[in-house]
Formats: structure tokens, C-alpha cells, sequence
């Protein structure tokens, strides 16, 4: 008993130990934009294991991001957080949310290069398996990751909560090369209808592997327990926190990436 006892206490021990370890990296987009990532891991589990990259809302790269990326290496994954505004700047202004993001955006040569230097960043990463990306985002970085789909990026899978679906690159037959998940409240009012319809037509005429969750009475932002708090006041988003919905499509995004993963 006594044996059985110490080995018990061995294993406790090793178990606290072991916990998500976290650090700043510090990189270069091909644009020359300086770029601050959020790297997560789970130091219980050795060697190599599946990336994930996760893409920020519109707000930048701020605490609710960075705590997805650990709830990520939490369930197993090398995560990283990227930057796509430069030197990790976020805010909780609508308005200078609404800069950030065209300014982004405005050039989608720069944006792919800053998509694809936090790719580089999560594969070199020793606890990373290279041959194992997926990438997700929400609102704007939802956006993001589904444009890099469609421009054939390396990944095994991509999965956007309440994501923006319009693109400037539509998918062609064999342009996307992954599987894709899309988690849509359709009580969304800053995707419309139309956008929706839209999207599904792409999809389906490019031949794409994609699976569409419509959460009813779920609105933008859904998954961010900050929506509530941030939807209020002048100039702000209708955006609200739905607890099932988030619960739900992280769910389904764990079963996704469970199977992408293989």
C-alpha cells in the first residue's frame, strides 16, 4: 500500500508540474510589418504535436485571442496567436477597430504575408508537427483564415466562428485543398443573408469540402464572453455573447479538428 501510495503521489506531482506554457515571439512579415505572436503549449506532452494558428477579431490581438490559443494547447495543440495589425496592437474602440482592420486588409498581398509568417513562426516551433496545421479565427480572423483556404494554403483544416464570408478571392475548382468548418449565429446582422447564400454557392460549385453550423438566435461575436460589454454605447457592433453557442461550436470544432488530425 505504502508503494502504491508514493507512486500515486509521484504522479500528482508530475501532473502539477505540467502546465500550458506560454511566451511572446517576436517576428517579420514579408511586408516588413513587425509582428508580436503569442506562442501556447502543453509542456505534459512530449514531442511533436498537431499547430493551430489562431486569427484575431477585429479588436487585434488582445487577451480573449491569447486565451483560445491556451484553451488550444490545453486540449493537446502547439497554438500561436497571430498578429495581422502589427506589434500586437488591439483596442476596444469600434472605430479604431474599423481602421485596423481595413488598414489590414486594404493590401491582401501584405495581409497573405502576415498569415504566412505566423505559419512559419507556429511550424518552427519544436512541439510543433509541421505536417499538421490548422488554422482558426473569429469575426475578422474568421475572414482570414477562409481567404487562406482559398489561396491553397497548406493546412488540414480551418474553422471560422462568426467569420466575415465575403472575399475578394473566390474559390475555383481545386483552389482549396482543405477542409473547412464555419460557425455562423444567423441572428448575425454584420454578415448578411445574402453573404451567406453567397458563400454556400462558392463552396459548393468549387467542390469544397465545408460543413456550415447556422446557430439560431446567435448573433456576431457569439463566442466572446467581452461581446456583451463591447456592443454597447455609441458607434458599437450588435454583437452579443451566446454561452450555448459557444460552447457548441467549440465542441464541434474540437470534433473537427479530432478528425482533420486524423
Amino acid at each position: 500500500m505504502r508503494l502504491w501510495t508514493a507512486l500515486a503521489m509521484m504522479g500528482l506531482a508530475s501532473v502539477a508540474q505540467a502546465e500550458v506554457k506560454t511566451q511572446t515571439i517576436n517576428y517579420q512579415s514579408g511586408d516588413g510589418t513587425q509582428l508580436v505572436g503569442y506562442y501556447a503549449y502543453d509542456d505534459a506532452i512530449k514531442g511533436q504535436r498537431p499547430g493551430v494558428l489562431v486569427l484575431h477579431e477585429w479588436w487585434g490581438l488582445n487577451d480573449y485571442a491569447k486565451g483560445r490559443a491556451r484553451a488550444l494547447a490545453a486540449l493537446g495543440y502547439s497554438a500561436m496567436a497571430v498578429d495581422m495589425y502589427g506589434k500586437g496592437k488591439n483596442t476596444e474602440h469600434p472605430k479604431d477597430a474599423m481602421t485596423f482592420m481595413m488598414a489590414a486588409m486594404k493590401n491582401s498581398t501584405a495581409a497573405a504575408q502576415r498569415f504566412d509568417a505566423g505559419l512559419a513562426q507556429l511550424k518552427k516551433q519544436p512541439q510543433t508537427d509541421p505536417a499538421k496545421i490548422a488554422a482558426i479565427g473569429y469575426c475578422f480572423g474568421g475572414g482570414v483564415v477562409l481567404d487562406a483556404a482559398r489561396r491553397g494554403e497548406p493546412l488540414v483544416g480551418v474553422v471560422s466562428f462568426h467569420g466575415m464570408l465575403a472575399t475578394k478571392i473566390p474559390a475555383t475548382p481545386g483552389s482549396i485543398k482543405t477542409k473547412i468548418l464555419v460557425e455562423h449565429g444567423n441572428d448575425d446582422t454584420m454578415v448578411t443573408p445574402d453573404s451567406v447564400v453567397a458563400f454556400k454557392s462558392e463552396m459548393d460549385n468549387a467542390g469544397v469540402d465545408y460543413k456550415f453550423v447556422g446557430i439560431d438566435g446567435a448573433k456576431h461575436g457569439f463566442s466572446n464572453p467581452d461581446a456583451d460589454r463591447l456592443g454597447k454605447g455609441k458607434d458599437a457592433p450588435n454583437i452579443a455573447y451566446d454561452k450555448a453557442a459557444d460552447q457548441s461550436s467549440w465542441a464541434d470544432m474540437q470534433a473537427f479538428l479530432k478528425k482533420v488530425f486524423g
